[in-house]
């Protein structure tokens, strides 16, 4: 499938059967979050595999796992950060972000849904794994095969806004607001 029909055929996946992923195919998508680009080619990406019955009752304990056999701690390093100096923004978010995509993105192409959550407590997860301060639990990438399929590629049709309110040439308009 081409990257758009990709694009447009990844969703969100709350509600996962009980079916364990193959370890080629969590390989895989670990492969393709593993080449994903980073700020400064920092790689501060540290992702915790979780798939044992006991380490998915502790995920359970800062957030809900939708009865998937597989999530990933998605931490991010904070020892050798990409700073912007001039307002002191810190690239690790970004690049968890990219790599978190790239691996729906992979999971999808393999049938694997996916829900990418960063709603979850941090505490917990820190204090259940033994995570040192110095790295973040940023996301929770929770994998498995859809309960209920995946939603329809042309969602977005009706699911998004148009274009033209979300993409401007050359200054910022404000759609709401057009005199601005």
């Amino acid at each position: 499938m081409d990257f758009l029909e990709l694009a447009k055929a990844r969703c969100t996946t709350r509600g996962f059967t009980d079916q364990g992923i193959l370890k080629n195919d969590l390989e895989r998508i670990l492969s393709v979050g593993h080449v994903a680009p980073t700020a400064c080619n920092q790689q501060p990406q540290r992702i915790i595999v979780v798939q044992t019955p006991d380490h998915l009752c502790k995920v359970q304990k800062a957030y809900k796992t939708f009865g998937s056999r597989c999530v990933l701690i998605v931490c991010r390093d904070t020892r050798n950060e990409l700073i912007r100096p001039f307002d002191q923004k810190c690239s690790g978010d970004l690049d968890i972000g990219i790599i978190c995509d790239h691996m729906m993105l992979a999971a999808r192409e393999l049938n694997i849904g996916s829900v990418m959550v960063g709603l979850f407590d941090p505490n917990i997860i820190r204090k259940e794994f033994n995570i040192p301060e110095y790295i973040v639990p940023t996301a929770l990438l929770i994998l498995g095969y859809p309960e209920k399929g995946f939603l329809s590629p042309e969602r977005h049709t009706a699911d998004r806004k148009p274009l033209s309110d979300t993409i401007m040439y050359e200054k910022y308009v404000d759609c709401t607001n057009p005199q601005m």
